[in-house]
């Protein structure tokens, strides 16, 4: 190796491990043992660079010397008042080691994993508080569920065309429900952790993730005890719809989710700017107690209920593909978007361009985006009254004719 490309490995290591022994002693400023700082670290990171430089065997040496030092640093914590004494500092001189040996031999890897364990660090009270107080037992359980089922039984699942018209994949569908039930957790996750600082806007918009027809009938339900502040929330469930439409799209084929696009960018602008003229003209009050829009949408019984509609919604629209031809595949949008636009878009854009050209697939994911406005409609007029009603219809007529723009100018 050339000289200056050693000396800008070893550089890199440096870098590194100062990047994490800034943020320790950050940390760590003000407790009594602080094994290990700004100065250790980068001591830390270069000696792994130069045991990688060395040998193999000059390598376990130094990580085995690194990990005794870890040992004890860690014993003598446990020594002393404090009785909760962690070990993030110990493993995070280990990362620096291997981070500093990585360096030597592939530094582009090693900058982003340097950066990925100091953002770990500095994120403590964060995610403490995130695991702590935002995600219950519960979530947990249905996120490992769902994460076994997933990523276990997915590569053993055949990945060909199977079943009528051969549009079944099972490895293809089963990544659809994993990826749209996540972004609905995600939601989810998010109404937990915001909803109660920002009231009906966030647990509005987070629960369109989850489920947009039945967070506008919590809004609807809302506005008979809070009035015209459930109003934000229930028009700011449309931009998570439109936001989930382009992504789980973008999933199924890429050509629809572009063509997609500025019909989706038009219509979140739209919606963007009413939420905030109605954010500013109404008066929220003081302490408003935003109940889940939908309970634990991550669940293996979701995500099979979901597999099931979107199977059923495939062998549909390709059968009315074949027998209608574009018109069979809109009208079958349309139908599906009463039950759930998304799975009706999944559908219609997983035939594209195989099946049914990019154009129809667009216009059917329109379709079904329309079709499920109707059902918030509807369910806007059963739980909050005709009143709620016109006020919501009036707000997402601006927003349709946005998207159906948006589709007419591409």
């Amino acid at each position: 190796m050339e000289t200056t490309v050693a000396l800008a490995h070893l550089a890199t290591a440096l870098a590194i491990g100062l990047l994490l022994g800034v943020e320790r002693e950050h940390d760590t400023a003000g407790e009594s043992v602080r094994p290990a700082g700004s100065r250790t670290f980068p001591l830390i990171s270069l000696a792994g660079a130069v045991a990688a430089a060395l040998s193999p065997v000059a390598l376990g040496v130094g990580l085995g010397a690194v990990s005794a030092l870890v040992v004890a640093w860690y014993w003598r914590s446990t020594r002393t008042e404090e009785a909760d004494a962690g070990a993030t500092t110990e493993v995070a001189a280990i990362a620096a080691f291997l981070l500093g040996a990585l360096a030597w031999q592939r530094p582009e890897l090693a900058v982003p994993a340097g950066v990925v364990v100091a953002v770990l660090l500095a994120a403590k009270r964060p995610l403490h508080r995130f695991a702590t107080n935002v995600v219950s037992n519960q979530d947990v359980k249905d996120a490992m569920t769902l994460f076994v089922v997933a990523f276990v039984v997915l590569p053993l699942l055949p990945n060909r065309p199977l079943g009528p018209y051969g549009v079944l994949n099972p490895a293809r569908v089963w990544w659809l429900v994993v990826a749209v039930t996540l972004i609905g957790w995600a939601g989810y996750v998010a109404a937990r952790a915001l909803g109660q600082r920002w009231g009906l806007l966030v647990a509005g918009f987070a629960g369109g993730f989850v489920s947009g027809s039945a967070t506008t009938a919590v809004m609807a339900r809302k506005y008979r005890t809070v009035g015209m502040a459930a109003l934000p929330g229930a028009v700011a469930v449309n931009l998570a719809t439109l936001i989930q439409v382009v992504a789980v799209t973008a999933v199924a084929s890429p050509p629809v989710a572009v063509r997609l696009l500025p019909a989706a960018i038009a219509g979140a602008l739209v919606v963007s700017l009413e939420v905030a003229w109605l954010v500013w003209r109404t008066e929220t009050p003081e302490a408003v107690n935003s109940e889940p829009a939908v309970a634990r949408p991550m669940s293996l019984r979701a995500a099979l209920t979901l597999t099931l509609i979107l199977v059923v919604f495939l062998v549909l629209t390709r059968a009315a593909a074949d027998w209608l031809g574009g018109g069979g595949v809109v009208a079958a949008g349309a139908l599906g978007g009463l039950a759930d636009a998304h799975a009706s878009a999944i559908a219609a854009a997983s035939l594209a361009p195989q099946s049914i050209s990019v154009s129809t697939a667009v216009f059917a994911c329109g379709a079904a985006l329309a079709a499920n406005t109707v059902v918030k409609l509807v369910l806007a007029t059963i739980a909050g009254g005709p009143r709620f009603a016109l006020h919501l219809g009036a707000w997402l007529l601006p927003v349709i004719a946005a998207v159906a723009a948006g589709m007419a100018w591409w």
